[in-house]
């Protein structure tokens, strides 16, 4: 029973720090996407176009799958860039 526990307390604490270190990320990430306001707002952008392409009754002629991947793809790419620039200010 006390090894359970503890192995359950490693995990909630674990988890913890993961979600602070999410936060803290979060919030150099957001500073970021302030200092580089075209890139945040191409993410925002490419969002928003996912979201239309995906409720759209069409298919854009076939290329709507693929183009939902691409734009994903890119904001990840968008966000791993910031990301990258928040590790270097640090």
């Amino acid at each position: 029973m006390f090894e359970r526990r503890s192995v359950l307390m490693g995990l909630t604490g674990a988890a913890v720090l993961g979600a602070m270190s999410t936060a803290t990320n979060a919030q150099t990430i957001g500073s970021e996407a302030a200092n580089h306001p075209r890139i945040a707002k191409a993410i925002t952008e490419l969002e928003e176009a996912i979201r239309y392409m995906e409720t759209a009754p069409h298919n854009f002629g076939g290329h709507k799958a693929k183009a939902i991947a691409d734009c994903r793809a890119a904001v990840t790419q968008l966000r791993l860039a910031l990301a990258y620039r928040a590790k270097q200010d640090r």
